[in-house]
């Protein structure tokens, strides 16, 4: 017998293609913006903000590696850039040396409030008011359960955070 490949219902087909869209096109909607107004990347803004919301503005480099969901060259490159511009300084880490800590500086912070008129109006005409108030209400509730499924031990985004702060 012939193995069958199981097929998605129309429903399940439509929002799996929803789903996959936008995410192949929010983030390039979001560099693009902040590219053009504010000089940076999407990915350097989620380093400078992750910093921003991490204890002291200042995170382990394998810490924001992982928040950012970075690999450690990438994320290497972004704060040795990041840091010729000033909005950025490594640190030394432990008394090993070996650990590198990347510290938000007060240029950095205020390259994010410049950076964040502009990426919020657009984050905003995108997805915020396009949703009415019952959507944008589900909207945490749909895809929670999916960052969970694909990062259990919660590795990325903010709640790496208190975790990073400890170690």
């Amino acid at each position: 017998m012939a193995y069958q490949v199981p097929r998605m219902s129309e429903d399940e087909s439509r929002a799996w293609l929803s789903l996959v869209w936008t995410a192949e096109l929010l983030p390039a909607a979001l560099d693009a913006q902040l590219q053009a107004e504010a000089g940076m990347t999407h990915f350097e803004f989620m380093v400078l903000t992750t910093l921003q919301q991490a204890k002291g503005s200042s995170l382990r480099t394998k810490d924001l590696a992982a928040a950012v969901n970075a690999t450690m060259p990438r994320l290497s490159r972004v704060v040795g850039k990041l840091a010729e511009r000033g909005l950025v300084e490594r640190l030394g880490g432990d008394a090993d040396g070996r650990v590198i800590h990347v510290h938000l500086t007060s240029a950095g912070r205020r390259a994010l409030v410049r950076a964040l008129p502009g990426h919020l109006a657009l984050v905003r005409r995108l997805v915020i008011d396009r949703l009415d108030p019952a959507q944008l209400r589900a909207l945490p509730d749909i895809l929670e359960p999916l960052v969970e499924r694909i990062d259990p031990q919660q590795r990325t985004g903010f709640a790496a955070l208190p975790r990073a702060a400890e170690g």
